[in-house]
C-alpha cells in the first residue's frame, strides 16, 4: 500500500497535484488512521519490515521515529525455518513454491534468495544498517535478548525516551496469528513461548550451508557500524 501511494504522489498525472507540506501531511493522516485512530497513543508502532527500506520516508514524516531490528545469526534463522516445514510431512508450506520444496538444499537457497522470507529481510536489514539513515536504527540481538530480556528493554526504553514499563517475562501473550499462519501453510510460525528464555533447535542443517551462511553477524562488528546504528549485543 505504501508503495501505491508513494507512486501515486511522485509520478503520472496527479504527481503536481501533490504539493511539498500537502503529501506530508497526508501520509501521515493515512499512517495515524491506521495506527492510531482514536488519537490516544504517544508512541505509534508498526510492524511491516518494509521500513527498512523507505528509512528516508520514515525520518521525514516522523523525524524522532526509530527502526527496531531484532537479528540473530543466520544459521539459525534457517535452521529454525527448516524445522517448522519438516513438521508437515506433505512439506506445504507456502514460505517456499512448491518447485522448490523437493529438497532441503532446495528448500534453504530459496529461503536465502531475494524473494525468499529470509533472504528478502536479510537485504532489508543491511540496506538500513550501512545506508546514509542508519542512526534512526536500534538493533537487537536476539542471543541478547533472551538471556537479559531486563536490560535490553530498559536499555530499549532509555533509547525511545518512553516511560518504563514493568514487563513480565514469565508470561508471553502470543497473539491471534493462527489464522496467518494457516494462510501460508506453516502453522507455529509467529508461536511465542510462554517465557523468554535461551533455547536451541538442533542444528539439521549440512555442514556446507552452515559454512556459507556463518561470520554473517555484521551487527557484532563496531569497525562496519559506520553509519551509527545503536546496537544492544
Amino acid at each position: 500500500m505504501l508503495i501505491r501511494i508513494m507512486s501515486l504522489m511522485s509520478e503520472g498525472e496527479y504527481r503536481t497535484e501533490f504539493k511539498n507540506g500537502q503529501w506530508q501531511r497526508l501520509m501521515r493522516g493515512i499512517l495515524q488512521s491506521y495506527l492510531n485512530p482514536d488519537a490516544q497513543k504517544h508512541v505509534m508502532l508498526d510492524i511491516n519490515r518494509e521500513w527498512c527500506a523507505h528509512a528516508g520516508l520514515l525520518g521525514h514524516l516522523y523525524p524522532k521515529a526509530k527502526i527496531i531490528c531484532c537479528v540473530r545469526d543466520p544459521v539459525w534463522i534457517l535452521n529454525s525455518f527448516e524445522h517448522l516445514i519438516i513438521r508437515d510431512p506433505l512439506l506445504g508450506s507456502r514460505l517456499v513454491p512448491i518447485t522448490h520444496r523437493g529438497t532441503q538444499h532446495d528448500r534453504i537457497d530459496y529461503l536465502a534468495s531475494r524473494e525468499g522470507a529470509f533472504g528478502y529481510a536479510w537485504r532489508l536489514l543491511t540496506e538500513v544498517f550501512f545506508g546514509p539513515f542508519a542512526d534512526k536504527v536500534i538493533i537487537i540481538d536476539y542471543d541478547k535478548l533472551v538471556r537479559e530480556p531486563v536490560f535490553v528493554m530498559e536499555r530499549l526504553t532509555q533509547l525511545l525516551n518512553i516511560q518504563p514499563f514493568a514487563y513480565n517475562f514469565e508470561h508471553i501473550e502470543t497473539p491471534d496469528v493462527d489464522a496467518f499462519d494457516a494462510a501460508l501453510g506453516t502453522p507455529g510460525l509467529h508461536y511465542l513461548r510462554q517465557s523468554v528464555a535461551a533455547s536451541r533447535k538442533r542444528l539439521i542443517l549440512p555442514p556446507y550451508i552452515v559454512e556459507r551462511m556463518a561470520h554473517q553477524m555484521f551487527w557484532r562488528k563496531p569497525d562496519l557500524n559506520s553509519g551509527g546504528a545503536v546496537v544492544i549485543a
